[in-house]
C-alpha cells in the first residue's frame, strides 16, 4: 500500500475534529467500513441533486450543505472505524477511492444541470478523472499517495460554503441559484484545466526524480 501523504491546508483542522465526530457517531463495531463509503457515496449523489435544483427550489443549496459535508465526514471516520475494529482490508481502501472521482463528478453534473452547460460539465468531469488517474498512477511509482495543498478537502470545503450561497440566494429570488452555479461552473472548469496541467507536470518530474527503476519487462501472456 502506498503511503500517504497530505499537503492538504486544511486536512491538519479537521483531523482534529475525527475523534470528536467519530464518537458522537457511535458506529456499531460490527459494522463495516465499506458501508461508511457507501453512505458517503449516498450523501455525493444527494448533494449532486442538490445542484441539478439549485435553480428552483430554495432547499437545494441544504442538500447540497447535507450532501457534500456528509459524504466529507464519511470519508474523514470511514478510515478510523476501520482501524478501531481491526477491519482494514485492500478492498475497502479500492472501494473509498474508486468512488472518490464519483462523487466529484455527481456534483459537476448537478451544476451542469442547473446551469444548462453541458459541455462545461464534460470539461469538468474529464479532469476529475484525469486527475484521479494522475495521482493513483503517480502513487504506484513513487509509493506515495500525495494530496496537494488545495485538494478534496479545500474544494469540498469551497462547495459547502457555496451551498449556503444557493441557499440564502434563492431566499432573496427565486431562480437567482442558476444564475450563481452558471458563473461559477465555467471557473471551476478554468481551474481544473490549470490545476491538471500543473499536476502533470509536477507528477513527471517527481517519477524521474524518486520513482521505482522503470518497469521494462514485457506482457506476461495468460490463457
Amino acid at each position: 500500500m502506498s503511503k500517504r501523504v497530505s499537503h492538504s491546508l486544511l486536512d491538519p483542522f479537521y483531523s482534529r475534529l475525527i475523534p470528536g465526530i467519530y464518537g458522537f457517531l457511535r458506529i456499531p463495531r460490527q459494522f463495516p467500513p465499506e458501508g461508511i463509503v457507501l453512505a458517503g457515496h449516498l450523501l455525493a449523489a444527494i448533494g449532486g441533486l442538490g445542484f441539478a435544483l439549485a435553480g428552483k427550489y430554495t432547499f437545494a443549496g441544504l442538500l447540497v450543505v447535507l450532501g457534500v459535508a456528509g459524504n466529507h465526514i464519511a470519508d474523514m471516520v470511514d478510515g478510523t472505524h476501520a482501524r478501531t475494529t481491526g477491519q482494514c482490508r485492500n478492498g475497502g481502501e479500492l472501494l473509498d477511492h474508486f468512488t472518490d472521482p464519483l462523487s466529484f463528478s455527481y456534483w459537476m453534473i448537478g451544476m451542469s444541470v442547473a446551469a444548462k452547460m453541458p459541455y462545461v460539465g464534460i470539461v469538468c468531469i474529464l479532469c476529475i478523472y484525469a486527475t484521479a488517474v494522475l495521482t493513483n498512477i503517480r502513487a504506484k511509482i513513487t509509493g506515495e499517495f500525495v494530496l496537494a495543498k488545495f485538494g478534496p478537502t479545500e474544494f469540498k470545503t469551497l462547495l459547502i460554503i457555496f451551498g449556503v450561497v444557493l441557499f440564502l440566494a434563492n431566499l432573496d429570488e427565486k431562480g437567482r441559484g442558476a444564475y450563481l452555479v452558471s458563473s461559477v461552473l465555467p471557473v471551476l472548469a478554468v481551474i481544473g484545466v490549470v490545476q491538471l496541467l500543473w499536476g502533470l507536470r509536477v507528477s513527471v518530474e517527481d517519477v524521474n526524480r524518486n520513482g521505482s527503476e522503470p518497469d521494462t519487462s514485457e506482457w506476461e501472456q495468460r490463457k
